[in-house]
């Protein structure tokens, strides 16, 4: 199979499995690059290991909001409020990128798709709460694969599940909505827990202040998509203001210097969400095998998902004790989970 074909087929898949239902611009976008070769060539410029829809879209869409003058911007409902039927977009999109290539082939060699969907936290707070009760411990946070470390201030924002209840931090802007599926009696006990450390570890770390860095992540959310858009703005003007230790490097390479330095009170959770995907296998077996390793000296908690698959896994280790756990699905927007633990 030619590049070209391995391309189109996620474009394909991209359209039908993630964007259907979900932005109809991109899915009709992607339907049409699928299929035209002067767009897949440019798309293949890409980073290796990197998603190519998401990365190429995520260029223009960039480009766009740091104010390129071109018809293109009228299609796209994080430009207008009148965005133009995106059934006629795709000409106008063929000319954008001719119109600017060099500017995309420079964005898709040099950026990486870092999606920091806040909402993911409305299911990690659960998992850390219960964590918490075990433990009766302070936390330690270790992100992998971080970004700009939205997700590391999970104890910061509040939450609602279907109802007028609210857990975490009342007074946060950061209000985050999402639906439980299942099992509601996990929000009974949910008590709020307290994290002593917060350590983010990226092979390229964004800084939301910094203005590039920002209007990229903002690039990635998907242009329908008002409400996620929103919540990043807030999480991120939050963070903006806070002190966090965020590294840049490779998160499995340094992990056993990072946990030597956690202090003995503290019980390490270490966890990413729709981070595994970009891994190696090797990679994926050298972190596991690192967790269990720790595991063998003090008490540590993996949270994570798109190792084994999807689903939303648990593994902890507690007094030398191993305990593997498939806990959940999770919608990749945070917008639904489900849980059993």
């Amino acid at each position: 199979m030619f590049m070209s074909d391995e391309i189109s087929l996620k474009f394909k898949r991209f359209a039908v499995q993630e964007c259907k239902g979900s932005s109809p611009l991109y899915e009709f976008l992607s339907s049409k690059i699928a299929e035209d070769t002067l767009m897949l060539d440019l798309a293949g410029k890409a980073r290796e290991g990197q998603p190519v829809p998401n990365l190429f879209l995520g260029a223009v869409h960039y480009l766009l909001l740091k104010g390129y003058n071109h018809p293109l911007a009228g299609f796209y409902p994080s430009l207008t409020d009148q965005p133009l039927p995106a059934e006629e977009a795709y000409p106008v999109f063929v000319d954008f990128c001719r119109t600017y290539p060099d500017e995309l082939i420079e964005l898709l060699k040099s950026k990486i798709v870092q999606t920091n969907e806040v909402r993911r936290c409305s299911y990690l707070y659960p998992i850390f709460s219960r964590i918490s009760l075990m433990t009766r411990k302070p936390l330690a946070l270790i992100e992998i694969g971080t970004s700009a470390g939205l997700q590391l201030f999970v104890d910061k924002y509040s939450y609602s599940y279907g109802s007028d209840e609210i857990f975490g931090n009342f007074d946060s802007e950061v209000q985050l909505r999402s639906e439980l599926r299942g099992d509601q009696t996990l929000l009974n006990p949910l008590p709020h827990f307290d994290v002593a450390t917060r350590i983010g570890v990226d092979l390229n770390i964004n800084d939301v202040r910094n203005t590039e860095d920002y209007l990229w992540l903002k690039a990635l959310i998907w242009p329908e998509h008002a409400e996620r858009r929103e919540l990043f703005e807030k999480a991120a003007s939050y963070v903006s203001n806070q002190t966090l230790s965020l590294i840049e490097g490779d998160g499995v390479e340094v992990l056993r210097s990072l946990v030597s330095e956690v202090p003995e009170e503290q019980v390490i959770c270490v966890f990413h969400t729709h981070v595994a995907n970009q891994m190696p296998v090797q990679t994926k077996e050298k972190l596991l095998g690192q967790i269990k390793e720790i595991g063998k000296r003090r008490a540590i908690f993996h949270i994570y998902n798109n190792i084994y698959d999807v689903k939303l896994h648990l593994d902890y280790y507690l007094d030398g004790n191993e305990s593997l756990n498939t806990i959940g699905e999770t919608d990749g927007h945070g917008r639904w989970f489900k849980l059993n633990f």
